[in-house]
C-alpha cells in the first residue's frame, strides 16, 4: 500500500477529524489497513497507558513488598518459613489465574468496570490483611489480595492494544512497562523498612491507604478506550463506563459540533456486552498453537525470575547475613535492570520492526490499525527478544554460582541487574507480540501470557529452597536455567513458521464469520 494511504486529518482543537473529502468513517472501517486507531493525542495516549501502567503496579508492589518481611512474619505467627513460602506460591497461582476472569470481560465490557471489581476486591483483601493475625487468614486474604491486583496487568495491555498501533508499540514499551518495573525495584525497599521500623501489618495498611488514593484518581479520570465500546474514542461510552474526562471530552465535542455517526454508534453498541467474568476467552488464545509456543518459553524464563526473587530473601539472610533493609537493596539491582530494559527495549523493537517493514515493502503508518496478516510481525519481534533470552539464562545460572560461594558483593549486584534487565525485555518484546497476534483480544492474550508465567513461577517459587538446599544455589539455578534453554527452540520456530500458523488462524476465523454471515 503507498504511503498516502495514511488518514488525512485536520486538527479541530486537540482532536483530529475527517477532513472534508475525506471518505466517512464507515467507508474506512471497511479496509482494515486505513482504520484510524484512535482519536486521542499522542500525549492523552501516553497519559492513558502510563496511569494503566501504574495501576499495574499494585501486583508486583503487593509480591515483593512481602519479600523482605517473609522471615519477620514467620516468626510472628510461630510458623516456619516454608509455611510463610506457600503464601508467595499461592499468591503466584493466583496471579495467573485471575486474569483469566477479568480480561475476557474487560474486552467486551470495557476497562473502567474492570479496573472497578479489581480494585474493590484488592482494597477489602488489604483491609483485612491488616487486621488479621492468623496463617490460614494470611493465605487466603493474601489470595484475594492477588486476585483484585494481577488483572490490572491484562487491563494495562488493553489499553496499549486499544490506542496504540503496531508500528510504535515499541516507543510505548517505557510507558506501559513503568509499573512492573518499579514495583521490584521500589516494594522491597518499602517492605523492608516498614518490616524493620514497624510493625508488619502496616505493610498491608500502607497498600491499602495507597491503593486507595490512587483508585479514587482513576475512577475520575481514566477515560473509556476499549474499542468494542467507543471504537477509536469518537462514541461516547454507556452510563456505567463513563469518567469525569469522558465528561468533559464529550461535551467540548458537542459544543463543537462534533457528533458521533448514528450508524457507527449503533454498530459499536451492538458489540458491548456487560457478562459475567468468565475464563473462556483466555483458554482459547492459549489453545492457539502459535501462542502456547511463545508462551511456554516465557513462562519457564519467568519462572527462573520468580525463583531468584524468592530466593534472594533466605540467600542474603543466611549467606550474607543481611537485616531485612540490607536484604530489600539487593532488589534494587533487579528493577533498576527493568526500568533500563524499559528505555532501551523499545527503540530495538521499533528498529527491527522498520528494518523488516522496509524489506517486506510494507508501509509503516502511525495511528493506523494496519492489516499484519502478509506482515512477518514474529520474525521482527523474535530478532530482538531471543538474543536476550539467552543472555538472560546465563546471567541467571551465573548468580546462582556467585551468590553461593559469597563473593564480593559487586558480583551478585551486576549479576541481578543483568537478570532483571534480560527478563524485563523478553517481556515487553513477547508482550507486545501477544498484542500484536491478538489486537481484538488484547487483555485476554495478556491474562493467557500472565497464566504460564505466574504458574510455572508458582512452582519455581515452592522449589528453589529445597533445590538450594539440596544441591546448592549454583546447580538449583543451573537447573532452572537449562529447561529454560531446552524450551527455546520453540521461538526459534516461531520466528520461522509463525507467520503461516497466525495466516491459517485468520483464514479459519474470517471463514467462520462468513459462514455466519451467510
Amino acid at each position: 500500500m503507498p504511503d498516502s494511504g495514511q488518514v488525512n486529518t485536520e486538527k479541530h482543537g486537540n482532536e483530529a477529524i475527517p477532513s472534508k473529502g475525506e471518505e466517512q468513517p464507515q467507508a474506512q472501517n471497511a479496509n482494515p489497513q486505513l482504520e484510524k486507531l484512535s482519536v486521542f493525542t499522542k500525549h492523552e495516549k501516553r497519559s492513558m497507558v502510563m496511569v494503566g501502567s501504574l495501576a499495574s503496579f499494585f501486583s508486583p508492589l503487593s509480591s515483593s513488598i512481602y519479600f523482605p518481611a517473609l522471615d519477620t512474619i514467620a516468626t510472628a505467627l510461630n510458623q516456619p518459613t516454608s509455611n510463610i513460602d506457600i503464601t508467595v506460591t499461592t499468591y503466584l497461582i493466583m496471579q495467573g489465574i485471575a486474569p483469566m476472569l477479568i480480561a475476557g470481560f474487560s474486552d467486551s465490557a470495557g476497562r473502567r468496570p474492570a479496573y472497578i471489581i479489581c480494585f474493590t476486591v484488592y482494597l477489602a483483601a488489604n483491609l483485612g490483611l491488616g487486621l488479621q493475625n492468623s496463617f490460614a487468614a494470611l493465605l487466603v486474604l493474601r489470595c484475594l489480595q492477588s486476585g483484585g491486583s494481577s488483572g490490572t496487568v491484562a487491563l494495562a495491555n488493553g489499553l496499549v492494544g486499544d490506542l496504540v498501533s503496531s508500528s510504535e508499540r515499541g516507543a510505548y514499551i517505557a510507558f506501559s512497562s513503568l509499573g512492573s518495573m518499579l514495583g521490584p525495584s521500589i516494594s522491597p525497599i518499602i517492605g523492608g523498612l516498614i518490616s524493620q521500623y514497624l510493625e508488619w501489618h502496616w505493610i498491608f495498611w500502607f497498600l491499602l491507604i495507597f491503593s486507595g488514593v490512587f483508585f479514587a484518581l482513576l475512577f475520575l479520570f481514566l477515560p473509556e478506550t476499549c474499542r468494542k465500546v467507543v471504537a477509536d474514542g469518537s462514541i461516547p461510552p454507556p452510563a456505567l463506563n463513563w469518567s469525569l474526562t469522558d465528561a468533559i471530552r464529550y461535551r467540548r465535542r458537542k459544543s463543537k459540533g462534533i457528533v458521533p455517526d448514528p450508524e457507527k454508534l449503533a454498530e459499536v453498541r451492538k458489540n458491548y456486552s456487560f457478562r459475567i467474568p468468565s475464563p473462556l476467552p483466555t483458554l482459547k488464545i492459549c489453545l492457539d498453537l502459535e501462542t502456547a509456543l511463545i508462551l511456554l518459553p516465557m513462562g519457564l524464563m519467568f519462572a527462573a525470575f520468580y525463583a531468584v526473587m524468592t530466593g534472594a530473601t533466605t540467600s542474603f539472610h543466611d549467606i550474607y547475613h543481611f537485616n531485612n533493609i540490607e536484604t530489600a537493596l539487593m532488589y534494587v539491582p533487579i528493577g533498576a535492570g527493568g526500568i533500563a530494559s524499559a528505555f532501551t527495549t523499545g527503540y530495538v523493537v521499533d528498529w527491527r520492526y522498520r528494518v523488516n517493514a522496509k524489506k517486506a515493502d510494507f508501509p509503516i503508518l502511525k495511528n493506523v490499525r494496519q492489516d499484519l496478516t502478509n506482515f512477518d510481525i514474529e520474525k521482527a519481534r523474535m530478532e530482538a527478544a531471543i538474543p536476550v533470552y539467552y543472555i538472560s539464562v546465563a546471567a541467571m545460572i551465573a548468580y546462582g554460582w556467585v551468590v553461593g560461594i559469597k563473593v564480593n558483593l559487586a558480583a551478585p549486584v551486576i549479576l541481578l541487574f543483568l537478570v532483571g534487565w534480560g527478563l524485563n525485555a523478553i517481556s515487553q518484546v513477547l508482550s507486545a507480540l501477544m498484542v500484536d497476534l491478538w489486537p481484538d483480544r488484547a487483555a485476554a492474550a495478556t491474562a493467557a501470557n500472565n497464566l504460564f508465567r505466574c504458574e510455572l513461577g508458582a512452582a519455581a517459587s515452592a522449589a528453589i529452597s529445597p533445590m538450594g538446599a539440596a544441591m546448592g544455589w549454583g546447580w538449583a539455578y543451573t537447573t532452572l536455567g537449562l529447561i529454560a534453554v531446552a524450551a527455546s527452540p520453540s521461538l526459534w520456530f516461531i520466528k520461522t513458521h509463525g507467520m503461516k500458523f497466525r495466516q491459517k488462524r485468520l483464514r479459519k476465523r474470517r471463514e467462520k464469520a462468513s459462514k455466519s454471515r451467510g
